[in-house]
């Protein structure tokens, strides 16, 4: 009876172990089912949108040099300035021209108002032919030529300047397209950086030493990239239509593809800057010759104090019987001395205004001209510290935190700061490089230097 009882009571333990151990494998077993579902869940149902839009641009660049010429020939801006300047060099010979010759015919009647009536035997009636010239006082006609050429020195100056606005309008988008064009990449290589991410967070969470929430931060980091790109297609799409514009291109014709931007060091002092834009920048030209203007104008206003002169002569035909009539006539203009003194006064303040306009010139051009310089400098200091600081040094504590992390040796935060500072750091250098390359666009259209 005994030996039943103690049968009993081991083969009842013997089930109950064999029930709890079941109860533990099938917990492993429903807890690693989980884990592997919820992976599954992450990975599909956050999946990013693939980075289709992150693509290279095609096709061979094209250059700057290319573009600046294509632009000066057919920029609808340049063409007419260029034609207006060409219609200003004809002003000054018309200036100093004489008056127009007036040639005349007479006919006198004698008796009826019918035309040759009493030709035939009146000694009064008779046909005349004359021709009148005004002669203005020595010196006006050259002092009018003077004031012409200086005028179309003037509008050649600001033809100039709408040349080299259209082109300095030119580059400054040129750069900006390039900007965007290489952000693409440096995007795209960020993208290849948070790949490995995503795959380190991913392979941390399946062994079970992360979390989703690492996972879903690297996607959403992924995401936020897309939509740069989205963005950056949006700018370059708008760059393009200025671009084809300043060109004179049908907005439906090709993209144009930026080459890579390299920084160029500048030769020129700021000393030599400021000469060339006092002796080059057009718009100093312009006033320049605005002042040229005016002297000339003061020196005509004086000169009209002098009278003009008028010169006739005529020819009167009678009939047989009488013998034909020869005119001559000298006459002297007289000018209006009260007018004469007005308009030498008004010539006299126009000749001070031109010169304070000068001045006010100058000043805005070299201090643009300063601006620029510093700007130029100051940048290609901060250049060399990206290159040769921020960007490598950002990229090596990435890939340093990376190891770390795969190695379960740092967080995720960390690991995704590190990126983030790879990313933001090569898209300040690559704005940086276009901030500098325009100002350098800025001081080659003040002061007219070609910066290689």
């Amino acid at each position: 009876m005994q030996s039943t009882d103690f049968s009993r009571s081991l083969f009842g333990r013997i089930c109950i172990s064999r029930a709890i151990t079941a109860l533990i494998v099938g917990t492993l077993l429903l807890n690693i089912t989980v884990r592997a579902q919820q992976t599954e869940n992450v990975q599909q149902s956050t999946q990013a949108p693939k980075p289709s839009s992150i693509v290279e641009h095609m096709g061979a660049p094209t250059s700057l040099p290319e573009l600046v010429r294509e632009a000066e020939q057919k920029n609808p801006q340049v063409s007419a300035a260029l034609h207006g300047w060409r219609a200003s060099r004809n002003v000054s010979k018309q200036a100093s021209a004489l008056p127009e010759t007036q040639v005349s015919v007479q006919q006198f009647s004698v008796g009826s108002p019918r035309p040759f009536a009493g030709y035939s035997n009146s000694e009064f009636a008779y046909i005349g032919f004359g021709v009148s010239q005004d002669i203005p006082y020595p010196g006006k006609r050259g002092l009018r030529a003077q004031v012409a050429e200086h005028e179309a020195e003037s509008v050649e100056a600001q033809a100039d300047s709408i040349r080299r606005t259209v082109i300095g309008n030119l580059k400054m988008v040129y750069f900006r397209l390039a900007y965007i064009q290489q952000t693409l990449g440096v995007l795209q290589k960020s993208d290849g950086f948070l790949n490995q991410v995503q795959e380190a967070t991913e392979a941390r969470y399946q062994v079970g030493q992360g979390n989703q929430q690492d996972v879903l931060k690297a996607q959403l980091q992924h995401t936020k990239i897309l939509q740069e790109v989205a963005h950056h297609h949006q700018a370059e799409g708008l760059l393009q239509a200025q671009i084809k514009q300043l060109l004179g291109r049908p907005q439906d014709s090709p993209d144009i593809l930026a080459d890579n931007l390299s920084i160029r060091p500048l030769p020129y002092s700021a000393a030599e800057l400021l000469q060339r834009a006092r002796e080059l920048n057009p718009d100093v030209r312009s006033k320049q010759a605005a002042i040229h203007v005016q002297e000339a104008q003061v020196e005509l206003a004086q000169k009209n104090f002098r009278p003009d002169f008028n010169v006739q002569y005529s020819y009167q035909h009678t009939n047989g019987d009488t013998r034909d009539y020869y005119m001559a006539t000298f006459g002297i203009r007289l000018p209006n001395r009260g007018r004469q003194k007005a308009e030498l006064a008004e010539a006299q303040q126009n000749q001070e205004r031109a010169k304070k306009e000068l001045d006010a010139e100058s000043d805005r051009v070299l201090s643009e001209v300063q601006q620029q310089y510093v700007r130029v400098k100051t940048s290609e200091e901060r250049l060399k510290v990206y290159s040769e600081g921020l960007v490598p040094q950002s990229e090596a504590t990435f890939r340093s935190a990376l190891s770390a992390y795969q190695s379960n040796k740092q967080d995720f935060e960390s690991l995704l700061s590190g990126f983030l500072d790879v990313l933001n750091l090569d898209l300040e250098y690559q704005s940086e490089l276009a901030e500098h390359e325009s100002a350098l666009a800025e001081l080659e259209r003040l002061t007219g230097v070609d910066v290689p």
